[in-house]
């Protein structure tokens, strides 16, 4: 009995430690670059990055560009996903042929960037203001749209309202029939779990505990939308099914469907070739 109440003992804390560094390792991963990390990733891959603040509805916005922005040059902004930050681009724009043709920016979504822990804005118009907002920030006049799964109605949202060159999606997330909820939203939902989540997986939880009733009042806009667009979607996408993407190009005209065979929702870092090769032919 002893001998058995001795290995428990043992097990409870083994079961302990790594709970605690699985834990700690969760919150580090989660936690949003510093602007040092951000301009060291940027620098590893030999681009000399520039880092902007603007305030939107008196919130702070980090804005990352590669090099300093020119308004007179033709701009590609990306728009990033549920979780995600203004680094999950970073390797298209450090680019050096990219970097020649256009202002290449990202930026962190409300809900996901550093400092303060600011709420998610947890609607996909209010997001589509705050790229008019940075737009017309820095005078930008000539702007293509990446935008990846969350990130894909964003860019739509805001080209049915204004100017916008091309559109480019990546497993964009348009339908709410389709929408699949990740089991990892539990530990949001429930209440003795949710104290242990990190701010960016709440705000990520958030926005997809909301997000199939945002797109009920936009997928009828879609198909209106006369930008020209290309999609890109993997054929084993469990986050986002790919019938978001073929639903998209039966509905909407000047839509093109490249399909993956094999990618998952990954894809901007596993099919890295692919996608760089269709974001050098938008010039």
């Amino acid at each position: 009995m002893k001998k058995f109440k001795k290995i428990l003992k043992y097990l409870f804390l083994l079961f302990t430690v790594v709970t605690g560094a699985a834990l700690v390792t969760f919150y580090t991963f989660s936690s949003p670059k510093s602007d040092k990390k951000v301009l060291t990733t940027f620098k590893e891959l030999e681009t000399s990055a520039k880092i902007h603040y603007l305030k939107f509805e008196g919130r702070s916005i980090r804005i990352v560009s590669a090099g300093t922005i020119n308004p007179r040059l033709p701009s590609i902004i990306f728009v990033h996903g549920s979780i995600g930050s203004s680094t999950d681009f970073s390797k298209y724009m450090s680019h050096p042929e990219l970097q020649q043709k256009a202002n290449l920016i990202s930026y962190d979504r409300l809900g996901y960037g550093p400092g303060k822990k600011t709420p998610v804005l947890n609607s996909i118009a209010k997001e589509a203001l705050l790229l008019r907002y940075i737009v017309s920030e820095f005078g930008l006049q000539e702007i293509s749209l990446v935008g990846y799964s969350y990130g894909g109605p964003i860019a739509l949202a805001y080209a049915s309202h204004h100017k916008t060159e091309k559109i480019v999606l990546f497993a964009p997330a348009l339908y709410p029939e389709f929408e699949v909820m990740p089991f990892p939203v539990n530990f949001y939902k429930w209440e003795l779990t949710r104290p242990l989540v990190p701010h960016i997986w709440r705000s990520a939880s958030i926005e997809k505990l909301h997000h199939k009733k945002d797109l009920r009042r936009f997928k009828e806009q879609w198909k209106n939308i006369k930008t020209p667009t290309v999609t890109i979607h993997g054929t084993e996408d469990m986050i986002v099914p790919l019938e978001n993407s073929i639903k998209l190009r039966k509905e909407k005209d000047n839509t093109r469907l490249i399909t993956l065979e094999g990618a998952g929702h990954g894809l901007i870092w596993s099919r890295y070739d692919t996608i760089l090769e269709e974001l050098l032919k938008l010039f």
